[in-house]
């Protein structure tokens, strides 16, 4: 178990890693490294331009995290992001293909721009850190 001085230290050197790519941002980056450590979850609002995507994909490299980016819009389905059955004619089976959510670190950009049903599967994906699909529940990664 580490102690609070090597958290602290740790986080310190997360951030001044972070600050070697995005400059002048420090109380957003620990804002976000803060929602990342305690399991939680960080709405960046802004005008396109503002280095959003980038300190995502930023602390998942420097955490050794798997990142995806999902662009949301007005026709984006639940199985978009959480993926879907798929049928394998060779086998004869159904095998499950995982969409983006299946990532230690996604951006979902402009949630309000899909439809509820696709807000409400990110719900549950965002509270129970788990996807249903078909009676099958699937744990996400940390």
């Amino acid at each position: 178990m580490l102690s609070i001085e090597d958290v602290h230290d740790l986080t310190t050197e997360i951030i001044r890693e972070v600050q070697r790519i995005i400059v002048g941002k420090t109380d957003i980056l620990t804002d976000c490294l803060i929602a990342m450590l305690s399991n939680g979850h960080v709405i960046l609002e802004g005008v396109p331009g503002l280095a959003k995507t980038y300190m995502a994909r930023t602390f998942a490299s420097i955490l050794g995290c798997e990142f995806r980016r999902i662009q949301l819009t007005v026709d984006t389905l639940p199985a978009d992001l959480l993926g879907s059955n798929v049928f394998n004619q060779s086998t004869g089976e159904f095998w499950f293909r995982k969409g983006p959510v299946f990532a230690n670190l996604v951006l979902a950009d402009e949630i309000n721009r899909c439809p509820p049903k696709s807000q409400s599967a990110l719900l549950e994906v965002m509270e129970e850190r788990q996807v249903s699909i078909e009676g099958v529940t699937r744990p996400l990664p940390q």
